[in-house]
């Protein structure tokens, strides 16, 4: 398995990708489209998520394809942001038709992000105009770092941020993965320069150090975030929200495995994850193009590579954040 040209999500053919943030908000927003209607599902594994019409896409639920997935800052504010690629979807003609109604299925996750020192003092809910932008600026190429939905993203050490990262399998299928990462852990090792991902990494995409040659890590965990927040929000300012995809055609029981497998790079990435005050979830996508010769192996391939993808995606999400106005925390640059 090799990284696809772009090393980006975009890398699965047919997907597209746009950013939209507010510099001065510390927040914004990150869409996922397509040039057709896909396949999806979800698995949460946090414990305190925010999420717009994920109940649709359980693998009993009738609505068997999708037209966008939004990830957003602004925790339940944040959710509008969905209504802002409706919006879009819906001026397109795009959506599920019933009779003369087009309706645009546009599920959403967010992460809370209110209290990183952006102003949040708006008489407007902002994140219904970031949807739109952000789908309005879908292309094949996208910014990381400091960008979309992970502007305002911190982590317990770090600034957090957007990544993303790709695979391609030995048969030509194509697996990528999109997240902001804004947990409760860390994505480091004491001492901010290793990453926990470090042994999955590839050509030096974030950094080349390679692991941390320290024994018994993790029995401490420090945290940077909490002591720059009151202790109301200790417990629930946190969140990674992430997107894989693929191009092999899977049914939606298929993607909801994907998923669960995909939470696995949450973990290897971050220490620790899936905690109650995290809302760590992840969709899963198929476009449908490449048939899969024997499902069963070939799912687990998938689920593989894709918490591959992840693992990878949070660490150049952390490494690729850029210093602003007013942070809260250094970027890995500046540790």
């Amino acid at each position: 398995m090799v990284p696809g040209p772009r090393n980006l999500i975009t890398d699965v053919p047919g997907l597209l990708v746009g950013n939209a943030q507010d510099d001065a908000l510390k927040s914004g927003a990150t869409v996922l489209s397509a040039e057709a209607p896909f396949m999806a599902s979800v698995h949460v594994m946090g414990g305190a998520p925010g999420t717009r019409e994920t109940d649709l896409l359980a693998p009993d639920k009738s609505v068997a394809r999708i037209d966008a997935l939004v990830l957003s800052g602004g925790s339940a504010y944040g959710l509008d942001a969905c209504s802002g690629v409706s919006d879009a979807l819906r001026a397109a003609g795009r959506g599920y038709r019933i009779a003369d109604a087009v309706i645009p299925i546009v599920p959403g996750a967010i992460i809370f992000d209110l209290l990183n020192g952006g102003d949040k003092d708006w008489a407007d809910n902002p994140y219904r105009a970031l949807g739109r932008a952000a789908f309005d600026a879908a292309g094949r190429d996208f910014a990381l770092g400091t960008t979309g939905a992970g502007t305002g993203a911190l982590t317990a050490m770090l600034k957090g941020g957007l990544g993303s990262a790709s695979l391609v399998l030995p048969d030509g299928t194509t697996v990528g993965a999109l997240v902001a990462a804004n947990p409760m852990g860390s994505v480091t090792t004491p001492g901010d320069r290793h990453f926990w991902a470090a042994p999955f990494e590839i050509d030096g995409e974030f950094g080349g150090l390679g692991p941390d040659p320290s024994g018994g890590l993790g029995r401490q965990l420090e945290s940077r975030k909490i002591r720059m927040m009151s202790a109301q929000a200790q417990d629930r300012a946190n969140t990674t929200i992430a997107i894989v995809a693929t191009d092999a055609d899977l049914t939606k029981a298929q993607c909801q495995r994907m998923a669960v497998a995909a939470h696995d790079g949450i973990a290897r990435a971050t220490v620790p994850a899936h905690s109650p005050g995290d809302g760590d979830l992840v969709f899963s996508v198929s476009t449908g193009a490449r048939p899969m010769a024997a499902p069963e192996r070939d799912l687990t391939l998938l689920g593989h590579a894709a918490a591959l993808c992840l693992a990878r995606a949070i660490a150049r999400a952390i490494y690729l954040a850029r210093p602003a106005p007013g942070d809260l925390l250094p970027c890995w640059h500046q540790a």
